[in-house]
Order: structure tokens, then sequence, then C-alpha cells
């Protein structure tokens, strides 16, 4: 049996969380700065990939890095081929996995008193420090679930990552798509394996976020 998909998943969700990650909690601090409208409608836009079919995000992203689409042709002018790569499952998987990491970390960044962090000001803090030492360390319960809910969920993506990197053994075929292309070819015993495989990860993965979350 062939266990590329298992390593391709592994890789492909591990990058996709670290960038979820980073761009998660920048997204939530820049939330915490506007109001009104402006913040109702940015929460709304970053939160759409988590409601959306994946097949409609997928399709999202094909106009966007497609060969004819004006990032694709500049990306082919430098040499660079997202279509059908590892690198397209890894943007499919950060996409899906962004709006958890982002709403659970805002979350945790909404719970901090904001009398500590307006006397931070007071004494003279800078923003930037004031988010280093204050927000980051007591929302670090928050940052982890959101990481490991986007891990998750970058794993068990199929849809969009089969629409932008399809389905090619050994270079981009994750553990959903195995799943599927053993239940096309009638591979029953295969897609059995790898399900109790994706189970089994997502279980290992989530079961520390319990034990250890308060």
């Amino acid at each position: 049996m062939d266990w590329s998909p298992l390593f391709i998943s592994l890789k492909t969700s591990a990058c996709a969380t670290v960038i979820a990650f980073f761009l998660g909690v920048v997204a939530a601090r820049l939330a915490m700065c506007l109001h009104g409208k402006v913040r109702a409608v940015m929460d709304v836009f970053l939160t759409l990939p988590l409601v959306l079919p994946p097949t409609v995000v997928g399709f999202f992203l094909l106009l966007i890095f497609g060969w004819n689409s004006p990032i694709g042709r500049l990306l082919r002018e430098v040499g660079i081929r997202v279509i059908f790569s590892w690198e397209a499952t890894v943007i499919a998987a950060t996409v899906v996995a962004f709006p958890l990491v982002y709403r659970t970390v805002r979350a945790s960044f909404e719970q901090i008193d904001s009398s500590m962090i307006d006397a931070a000001r007071t004494l003279g803090l800078s923003e930037w420090t004031i988010f280093l030492r204050i927000l980051l360390p007591l929302s670090l319960p928050g940052c982890a679930a959101g990481t490991i809910l986007g891990f998750t969920r970058a794993l068990g993506e199929f849809g969009a990552t089969l629409m932008i990197a399809g389905n090619i053994p050994r270079h981009t075929q994750t553990i959903p798509i195995a799943i599927w292309s053993a239940a096309e070819g009638n591979d029953m015993h295969a897609a059995l394996i790898w399900v109790l495989l994706i189970v089994a990860v997502s279980f290992f993965v989530i079961l520390p976020l319990n034990l250890f979350g308060k």
C-alpha cells in the first residue's frame, strides 16, 4: 500500500497551520482595532471560507491562481506553477483552516480585560509590546485551540484541494483524496484503512486540547 498520502497530508497540514496561525493572529489583532460596520464586513469576509462549500472555495482559488488569471500569468512568467502542484494543496488547506484560527484567537483576545491594556498604554508601553507581552500570553490557550482546530481542518480538506491541486499520486494526493479515489475504484478495503487512519490522527491531535485545555 502506498503511504504517500499520509506524509503529504501531514506535511501540507503542518505548513498550512503555521501560515494560518500567523495570518489569523494578525487578522484578529487588526479586528480589535476596527469598529462598527468596517469590522463586521471584515469579519464576514474572513469567515466565508468556513461556511462556503469547499468546491466554491476551490473555484475562487482557480480564478485567482489559474493559468489565465492575472496572478497566474505573472507567476508563470517567473517560473512558478501553482495549479496542480503541492503548493496548491497548502494554499487550499490554509484558506479553509484560517477562519477557525482567526475566530478562535479573536475570541481569546476579546476575553482579555480591556483595563489591563489601557493600563499598559498609560504606563507608556507600545502597541507592539502590549501585543507580545499581554495579549499573546493571556490568549495562549485560545491560540493553541485555534491551531489544533486549524490543523484538523486542513487535514480533512478535500473539495478545494481536488479542484486546485488535482489527484496526482505521490504529489498532491492527500488522505481525503485517497479515500475518494479508492472508493471510486471500488477498493473499499483501502478506503477503510485511510478513513480509520485519518480518524485516529484527528482524535490524537484533538485529545490534548480536551485533556489540558484548562
